[in-house]
């Protein structure tokens, strides 16, 4: 098949691959990684409408953006039409290129509050804060979505018609349950029973693990563009590899020592961007995402809790670049 552009209101993509809003990990530096792969579109983690709105500095912070990282879309949460209205005004003055509501967190607190997934329950609420968020900006404005509180799908599809009616730009469904979290699997019939509802847009997202997946869910559902999550945490080059996938190519062979050079500027970045003390303590946890199926990442991941400089990581990651050299791998 070939590969093309896609448009999602006046935002125009290169590719049809977008990287999931993750929340802790889709920050800057790593949105920045994603872009560099071919990412056509990054997405900030989740940001609290209600923070946006009462001026919370680390909410605020969450908005930082770089123009290497363009189109950006960013993910708000909340319930409340006025608030999730201001918040969206915010946010478009900050500069992103198209705003996000989430209708898929099934995270307690984001359900007690009304927002996330909750929203699937309450079309009404639903379509108080769409309308009010729609009026509010002028940039393009979607939605994530999962099936709903059921297999039917039901719920998925009224709340899609509202946000059609409501103006929305497009939609991406995560095809499981509010109460499945990321257990089972996604049920990839459900997006192409959403495609077939709607005239705009479907973004297809859950369980693409690599780019034969990727290919595989447009050809099954016939969505617009793919949606990648937990699969691109520790490997960014996937989307290299689904765009070649998609433009009817072999995706490139691994490149280890690409990887291991993502890997250093990826602390480099984080280093850069919250300091060396924040970073470090991040690092810990995010640097075996990297080498997650590689011989010696054990002793990796029990090495990486050591971390506490810049140094030290970059460090570490040249000798488990060499262990796989030694390794042949």
């Amino acid at each position: 098949m070939e590969i093309g552009q896609m448009k999602i209101g006046s935002i125009t993509l290169d590719n049809p691959t977008v990287m999931a809003p993750l929340a802790g990990i889709t920050n800057l530096p790593f949105r920045l990684l994603v872009k560099e792969a071919g990412c056509a579109l990054v997405c900030s983690e989740m940001i609290s409408a209600n923070g946006l709105v009462y001026g919370a500095k680390k909410t605020h912070a969450l908005l930082n953006s770089d123009p290497k990282e363009r189109p950006l879309a960013v993910q708000i949460f909340g319930s409340d039409p006025a608030i999730m209205a201001e918040a969206a005004r915010i946010v478009a003055q900050r500069g992103a290129d198209i705003l996000d509501i989430n209708f898929g967190c099934s995270v307690r607190k984001i359900l007690k509050s009304g927002s996330g997934s909750a929203l699937m329950r309450n079309p009404d609420t639903a379509g108080a804060v769409l309308k009010a968020v729609r009026a509010a900006i002028t940039i393009p404005l979607t939605i994530k979505i999962r099936t709903g509180w059921d297999n039917s799908g039901d719920d998925a599809a009224l709340i899609a018609r509202v946000a059609q009616d409501c103006g929305i730009n497009a939609i991406a469904m995560h095809p499981r349950t509010a109460t499945q979290g990321f257990g089972g699997y996604a049920d990839w019939r459900q997006i192409k029973a959403l495609k077939q509802q709607l005239t705009i847009p479907v973004i297809g997202n859950g369980d693409i693990t690599c780019a034969a997946d990727a290919q595989r869910m447009m050809r099954e559902t016939g969505c617009d563009a793919v949606m990648v999550g937990r699969a691109a945490i520790g490997n960014p080059l996937l989307f290299e590899a689904i765009i070649a996938r998609l433009a009817g190519g072999s995706p490139p062979a691994v490149d280890l020592q690409k990887h291991f050079g993502l890997m250093r500027r990826y602390v480099a970045d984080t280093v850069a961007y919250f300091g060396e003390l924040h970073a470090c303590r991040m690092l810990r946890s995010r640097l075996p995402w990297f080498v997650k199926g590689m011989r010696h990442s054990s002793r990796f991941r029990k090495d990486a809790t050591r971390i506490e400089t810049h140094a030290q990581a970059t460090a570490l990651i040249d000798r488990f670049a060499q262990l796989q050299a030694v390794a042949g791998l």
